[in-house]
Order: structure tokens, then sequence, then C-alpha cells
């Protein structure tokens, strides 16, 4: 039998699905120092992948509680942009199907922005339903960060095109009709809060690459409103824009008195 290259060896192992299989019994005999290297880096990647699948089915329990009860339509709330110097709070809504299978899926915080990106795409294409709601600066000054966040929920929430029958609520209590569990960490803990945060998240960035291209001082497309230096230092050198928060400090601290 013909020896197989390194090259060809990494081809197939891409195929090999399991340990058991005849293939790599048989490669594991292989005493090149390049095969062993393969096989272990191949034997990292799948546990891995079982670490990221049994962290999604963990991340699954809260639906499959509520599913369980006799409930269809579970949808996860999340909010974004609580804590910049600028731009919108927005919040979405995202109903996701019970064979939903996304393993990786996490806090959008812990994602980079290309997996956000991605993952964003998946869950508005897979999705029953998801929408998303803001509330502009204007409104976060004249009630306050927390009850624009719940606005902004709540606006994303009767926005959905299929009424949910439970939501799954990051950190916060809404007054609503629906039923609602809060969950303290729950973009880390719900699937289906994990979809709301990231579908948010990447929403807010976009826009805030917009507001950027319109006041490219503040440097937004980078900063995404937060206090950042160059961010305050451009404050103090250009004064404020309408996206900006007036009751937020430092930015209220260098309004005209």
């Amino acid at each position: 039998m013909k020896v197989q290259t390194i090259a060809e060896i990494e081809q197939e192992l891409t195929n090999i699905k399991a340990e058991s299989e005849p293939y790599f019994q048989r490669i594991q005999q292989d005493e090149r120092k390049g095969v062993q290297q393969l096989i272990h880096k191949w034997q990292r990647r799948k546990e891995q992948e079982r670490q990221l699948q049994e962290k999604f089915y963990e991340m699954n329990v809260f639906e499959n509680k509520w599913r369980a009860k006799g409930y269809q339509f579970i949808a996860g709330v999340d909010e974004v942009g609580r804590g910049p110097l600028a731009g919108p709070v927005m919040a979405a809504a995202v109903i996701l199907p019970k064979n939903f299978y996304l393993p990786g899926i996490d806090d959008s915080k812990k994602l980079s922005e290309k997996k956000r990106n991605e993952y964003a795409e998946i869950i508005r294409k897979e999705a029953i339903a998801y929408s998303v709601a803001e509330v502009d600066a204007g409104e976060i000054d004249t009630f306050n960060i927390y009850e624009a966040t719940k606005k902004a929920m709540k606006t994303a929430v009767v926005s959905l095109s299929q009424n949910p029958e439970v939501l799954l609520i990051d950190a916060m209590k809404l007054e609503t009709p629906f039923i609602f569990e809060s969950i303290i960490k729950g973009d880390a803990k719900s699937v289906s809060i994990a979809a709301a945060s990231i579908i948010a998240k990447v929403a807010r960035d976009h826009l805030m690459a917009k507001i950027g291209d319109d006041f490219p001082e503040y440097g937004f497309q980078n900063n995404m409103g937060y206090g950042t230096k160059e961010h305050i230092s451009a404050i103090q050198k250009y004064g404020i824009t309408p996206y900006h928060r007036k009751s937020f400090a430092p930015v209220k601290d260098m309004l005209p008195q």
C-alpha cells in the first residue's frame, strides 16, 4: 500500500468523525512526527467541539423547562448599550425553533465581531421571529437609562411577528401580559437570550458605524459610543453631537452650566 503524504492524511482527517473509525485506528500506528501532530490537532478540535456542544445543550435548560410545560413560542430578550456616552440603548427579542442548533453561541460580549456577524445571520435566517427596538439619547435623558432599557425591551417584544407565550429576559423584570422569567447573566445561560444579545449588539454596532460616518472625529466605529480616552478627548475638543447622552457623566460635566 502506498504511504500517504502528511497533506493527504490531513485531508482525510477532515472526514473522520470518531476515533473508532478504521482509518483513524490505522494512522495512529504511523510514527511520523507530522502524522502524530495531525492526530493531536484532530483530537483537540473534537474535544473543543464536544465542549461547545455540551455548553449549547446546557443553554437550552430554560427553554426545555418551558417547552415541557406546553409552551412553544419562547422569546429571549436582551439589551445592549446601557453604558455608552452616546447612541441609543437597543433591545432585541428572538423566538427560536425547537430544533435550532448553533454550538458556540454565547453572550455577544464573549464573541469576536466576525463570529457575532456570522451568528446573527444564522439567527435571523432560522428564527421563528425576531425584532429590534431602540430608545435614543433624548429619551434616555428625559427618563433614565433603566426606564429607557425597559421601553426598548417592551417595544422589541410587541414588535415580534409571532406573539410569544413566555419571555426569558436577561436580568430585568418587565410589566408585561406575558409569562416571563428573569435570568441573571441570562445571555450566557439561555440560548434564546444569547441570540437576542447577538442580534441587538450587531444592530447597534452597525448603527454606531453609520453615525460615525457623519461624525468621524468621535471614533464611533471603534468605541461604539463608550467613554474611551479618545472619545472623551473628542468631546472636549468638538463638543457633543445630537447622539450624546447629556445626563451621563462626564458628558454632563462638560456642558455649559
